[in-house]
């Protein structure tokens, strides 16, 4: 993406999708409203954009697609010849006719001729294994390079219009993700692996002002911005290969403004009485939200794919992909206790209402059981009940006797705790009633399915019941949400749907007091706070 001067506009260019509406194009949208300006670009583009650019002169815009194809615009002659690997392109600040891209092995200028075709020059001749990541301009036009190996290169230009390497220094350890060239002519640089952020005096040879570390909870540095663009003050926003924001300069400490999982992201649960979600996810962290306010974050030992709260509302228990049982103080994120369990993912667990039990869905099929006292601060192993298929989605019923599960082939099982068996009897539980609903099949959910009003292309990953018992929030595989009336049990069920995520939606809750919807994403880590409004 790409900020327009004005910045008042956004460009942002897509991959392709699946289908023929999710074509790859580029977008312009509104910084001040959000919403999509122009859409163009549908149809021409095989792969997607990987990089836009505004002029910096008048308001032109280039385009560079993944893969080739045939194309009719004037850009589309530069755009034949790409077939590298590209992570950016630039107008050069002071030549509207002068355009530069840059990827693996890729370092070309492109010069805008009379008639309007570009002429190439590779300043990196193929092949070649640098990898040219960003670029910036010093104030008298000369090009600043940096590599993933951690050099930073300069380019001037001749007399005859050519540009040749004036100089080229060692910055970083490994990897440099951003380049930004403050007003005064200070060259900040900040490195992926070796979490150093840099200021270099461009005026005096590129000589090392100072430099500073991130701390490594928060990650390598991936991009680098100015606080107030124009003014001299060095305050800079930093974004972390760990899905962090960070806030200072190289005279202070770097603050954390943005708290993100930055991995697989499949745990969440809402708390029962209160504003407050838990996330946790494979990067380790767990972390408490008062809804889009972070209020505490804690890095454990193991990976996390569950969580639940505790009846009462002051433990957050974890399930691992491990197989261990973490127990937090949902106040500050303490630990209470760690079990070992088992040696599988333990993907559903949840609390009987009383809260003197808790019931934990294994991947090897099996539920495990264990006494719990002192509010949620102690436990102990009672029993186990063998299954053979995958769990994912677990219930208990308002009595407190009866599971059911949802196995990983969709499969609706039924247990009796009192007896710890499996039931065998499926239509004896019909008049159960249950004290959460996130089983994706069954009879009072069975219009979700092969509903008439979309194809039954996708699985549904999730599903959550309304505190009061009225509404049904489902996620499905290709990242729809859909909020139906509860009981659905009609195919000619209607809903209303949303749809944010790329891929599909691991978990969805309504907050306790039914007001809003939280989401997860499973691999893409987005975390997503919803309004429940009434039309």
């Amino acid at each position: 993406m790409d900020l327009h001067p004005s910045r008042e506009m956004v460009a942002s260019g897509q991959r392709a999708g699946r289908n023929r509406k999710t074509q790859a194009h580029i977008r312009i949208w509104s910084t001040e409203t959000l919403l999509t300006l122009y859409v163009f670009g549908m149809g021409e583009f095989e792969v997607g954009v990987s990089a836009v650019a505004f002029s910096q002169l008048p308001t032109r815009i280039i385009e560079l697609p993944n893969g080739g194809n045939n194309y009719k615009s004037t850009h589309d002659l530069l755009l034949q010849t790409l077939q590298d690997d590209l992570t950016g392109a630039a107008f050069h600040p002071l030549d509207d006719n002068l355009l530069i891209t840059h990827g693996k092995g890729h370092l070309t200028f492109w010069t805008r001729r009379k008639d309007g075709f570009f002429e190439r020059t590779d300043i990196i001749k193929p092949p070649s294994r640098t990898n040219v990541t960003t670029l910036q301009f010093e104030q008298d036009g000369d090009v600043v390079t940096a590599d993933g190996d951690g050099f930073i290169t300069i380019y001037s230009v001749d007399s005859d219009g050519a540009y040749f390497v004036r100089m080229e220094f060692e910055a970083h350890t490994k990897g440099i993700s951003a380049l930004v060239m403050l007003s005064e002519g200070t060259l900040l640089s900040g490195g992926e692996k070796d979490r150093k952020i840099i200021a270099w005096d461009t005026l005096q040879n590129y000589k090392k002002i100072t430099e500073t570390k991130l701390p490594e909870s928060a990650g390598g540095v991936r991009s680098i911005y100015p606080q107030r663009p124009g003014r001299n003050d060095g305050n800079i926003y930093v974004g972390t290969t760990r899905n962090n924001i960070m806030e200072g300069s190289l005279q202070r400490r770097f603050n954390q403004v943005v708290f993100g999982h930055s991995r697989h992201l499949w745990g969440l649960a809402v708390h029962p009485d209160d504003d407050l979600f838990a996330t946790g996810g494979h990067d380790k962290n767990i972390a408490m939200w008062r809804r889009n306010k972070l209020l505490w974050s804690v890095q454990g030992l193991y990976e996390n794919v569950s969580l639940c709260f505790h009846p009462f509302g002051v433990v957050l228990a974890a399930g691992s992909t491990e197989g261990h049982l973490v127990v937090l103080n949902a106040e500050n994120g303490a630990p209470v206790v760690t079990i070992r369990v088992c040696g599988s993912p333990l993907n559903c667990l949840g609390y009987n209402p009383a809260g003197d039990m808790i019931a934990i869905g294994s991947q090897n099929g099996s539920v495990y059981l264990f006494r719990v006292s002192r509010d949620g601060f102690s436990y102990k192993k009672w029993n186990k009940i063998r299954g053979s298929q995958p769990l994912t989605q677990l219930d208990w019923s308002t009595d407190g006797c009866y599971l059911q599960t949802v196995t990983a082939d969709y499969d609706l099982v039924f247990w009796d705790i009192k007896n710890v068996v499996t039931e065998k009897s499926p239509i004896g539980m019909k008049d159960v009633k249950w004290y959460t609903h996130n089983a994706t099949v069954g009879f009072l959910v069975a219009g979700i399915w092969n509903n008439r009003f979309y194809p039954m292309a996708s699985l549904i990953v999730s599903a959550n019941r309304s505190a009061a018992h009225d509404l049904l929030v489902i996620g499905d595989a290709d990242g729809y949400l859909r909020l139906f009336r509860y009981p659905c049990l009609s195919a000619k069920a209607e809903y209303n749907e949303e749809k944010v995520y790329s891929m599909q939606i691991a978990t969805a809750r309504f907050m306790y007091n039914d007001k809003n919807v939280v989401t997860v994403g499973g691999t893409d880590a987005t975390l997503i706070l919803w309004d429940v409004i009434d039309d």
